[in-house]
C-alpha cells in the first residue's frame, strides 16, 4: 500500500511542478511584460504612418540604396534571403581568418565602399556575429554621411543631428561602445527635405 501512496504523491507533485512552471509561471512573465514594457515585450516593433510593420529595433536590415546608411554585412542576409524559406536565422559563417573565402567576400565589401567613395571601418567589412546586429558604429555612420548628403541634395548637418538624436549610449553607462540603429536613422532620414 505504501508504494501506491508514494507513486499517487510522485504523480500529484509532477502535476503541481507542471501546472506551476509550464503554466502559471509563464503567464504570469507574459501579463507582466505586456502591462510593464509592451514595446519590448511585442518584439520592439517599428510601424510606418499607415501602421504597417515594418520591422524591428532589434534585427538589422539590409540597405543597398545610395540615399540610406548601409547596415554591417551579414552572412545570413538578415533572414531575408528569399531561397531560404525559414526566417529568423542567425549566425556568423565560421570561417578561419585565413579562409581564402572569407578573405575573397572581405575584398568585395571593400570594393565595394571604395567604389561608393567610403572609408572601410571595421563593421562595414565585417559580420556581426548573429548576422543580424541592427547597429554600426559612430565611425561607419561618419564615413557615409557626404555620400548620403550628396545624393538626397541634403545639409550634411541636418544628417549630424539626425546621428546625434539616433545615437544609442552604451548599455548602463560602461558596457560596449554608442552605436546607431540603422533603421531608426534612416526612416529619420526620410522626414528630411532635399534643399533644392
Amino acid at each position: 500500500m505504501s508504494q501506491i501512496r508514494q507513486l499517487n504523491k510522485a504523480v500529484r507533485s509532477t502535476l503541481a511542478l507542471w501546472l506551476l512552471t509550464a503554466l502559471i509561471y509563464p503567464l504570469f512573465m507574459l501579463v507582466c511584460g505586456q502591462i510593464a514594457l509592451p514595446f519590448h515585450a511585442n518584439g520592439s516593433l517599428i510601424t510606418n504612418t499607415q501602421g504597417q510593420v515594418i520591422g524591428s529595433v532589434l534585427i538589422g536590415q539590409p540597405f543597398n540604396s545610395e540615399r540610406y546608411f548601409w547596415s554591417r554585412p551579414s552572412t545570413v542576409d538578415y533572414s531575408t534571403n528569399p531561397k531560404v524559406p525559414m526566417t529568423g536565422v542567425s549566425g556568423a559563417s565560421n570561417l578561419a581568418p585565413g579562409n581564402p573565402e572569407l578573405l575573397k567576400r572581405i575584398q568585395v565589401e571593400i570594393a565595394q565602399l571604395r567604389q561608393a567613395n567610403i572609408q572601410p571601418t571595421a563593421d562595414l567589412v565585417y559580420a556581426s556575429g548573429s548576422g543580424l546586429d541592427p547597429h554600426i558604429s559612430i565611425a561607419a555612420v561618419q564615413a557615409q554621411v557626404q555620400r548620403i548628403a550628396t545624393t538626397r541634395k541634403i545639409n550634411p548637418s541636418q544628417i549630424q543631428s539626425l546621428i546625434a538624436k539616433n545615437t544609442d549610449g552604451r548599455f548602463l553607462g560602461i558596457f560596449g561602445e554608442p552605436g546607431v540603429n540603422v533603421l531608426k536613422l534612416n526612416l529619420a532620414l526620410d522626414t528630411l527635405q532635399p534643399n533644392l
